[in-house]
């Protein structure tokens, strides 16, 4: 059994090998910078920002017997701020017509938008490559922990929630959509223009265009990506699907990747949420799994998850012995639950 916590300092030089493989602006291949999003989300987890949506927060998923870190996720309460606007294209489709001509043409239409009081953001899902595969369900344990915590706590986020999906990059790294787009504004290759807009998105707002972008302009390899997902990222899609996103038809600026959305309430996951006082019984044989979570104020470990067996019978939970160790609780004590099947 694996357990799913909130990260520590100690998790740092784990971080940094799981970042290289993503490198993303939520989990930067940057030690500096990694430090910083471990230090905000310890601060988050403790309620030291006081301002929930300034807080956010990283979970580890931890095999315990070999004491490594397998993977991460993470959630930004609120993407989108007026110091730090959330910037997309929306994506829409206008027609022209000619009767001189008789010519009707439809064409796919850029126009860049920004979210200064933006919704609630999941990121930074990265897997160890060794645990993709098992039976623990790795990537999904992460990226459900997420709504787990949002369940327990729905006053610290937004209604909706964002998931950038990656799309597909070339074999160096780089944006084709970037290369034939975002360089011919700024000057600024994709790697540099990603680590800027960590630190200050302003030069987008000063240099990208304020009118419509016809995608018409663009390489049809180009054209084809726009919204698409990469071969990585595809499984992640699936899964957001499957609980309620969708494609709300906006792209990333830097790299053309999609923007699904879904409101918390709906997350199917969420509206799954129980929660249940631990009894000393063992779970029936043949339990359903469950995405099992306990909040430990004041500890130095403030939150614990693990996929479990779970027999719920009304208010009571018998857990598996391993679990009820795991998450450091004891009989008669509350946990919080959302369904893993």
């Amino acid at each position: 059994m694996l357990l799913l916590r909130d990260v520590q300092r100690g998790d740092l030089p784990a971080l940094m090998g799981l970042a290289r493989a993503l490198n993303s602006v939520n989990l930067p291949a940057d030690r500096r910078a990694l430090a910083g999003i471990v230090d905000r989300s310890r601060e988050s987890f403790a309620c030291r920002i006081r301002n929930p949506l300034r807080r956010s927060y990283v979970f580890v998923l931890e095999d315990p017997a070999r004491r490594r870190v397998l993977g991460s996720s993470m959630v930004i309460a609120q993407h989108g701020t007026r110091e730090s606007p959330c910037t997309f294209f929306d994506v829409a489709e206008r027609e022209h017509y000619s009767s001189t001509l008789d010519r009707h043409f439809r064409h796919l239409v850029l126009s860049l938008g920004f979210h200064f009081d933006g919704p609630t953001e999941i990121g930074g899902l990265v897997v160890d490559p060794g645990a993709r595969r098992g039976e623990s369900r790795a990537g999904k344990q992460l990226s459900y922990v997420r709504f787990l915590y949002m369940a327990m706590h729905p006053e610290r986020f937004r209604e909706t929630v964002l998931a950038e999906l990656m799309p597909p990059l070339s074999r160096g790294g780089k944006s084709p959509f970037w290369e034939s787009c975002g360089r011919r504004f700024t000057g600024l290759d994709y790697q540099d223009a990603d680590k800027m807009s960590r630190r200050n998105k302003e030069f987008i707002q000063q240099l990208f265009p304020a009118t419509d972008l016809y995608a018409t302009l663009l390489p049809a390899r180009v054209r084809a990506l726009l919204g698409a997902v990469g071969p990585s990222t595809e499984p992640a899609r699936r899964l957001l699907e499957r609980i309620g996103f969708r494609y709300v038809r906006r792209i990333d600026p830097f790299d053309g990747g999609p923007h699904y959305e879904a409101r918390l309430a709906d997350v199917s996951v969420v509206r799954g949420h129980r929660t249940a006082r631990v009894i000393g019984h063992l779970p029936p044989p043949g339990s359903e799994p469950w995405l099992v979570g306990a909040a430990h104020p004041g500890r130095r470990i403030r939150f614990r998850a693990v996929c479990s067996p779970a027999g719920l019978d009304g208010d009571e939970v018998a857990l598996p012995w391993e679990a009820r160790r795991l998450l450091a609780v004891k009989e008669g004590e509350r946990v919080h639950l959302v369904p893993f099947r």
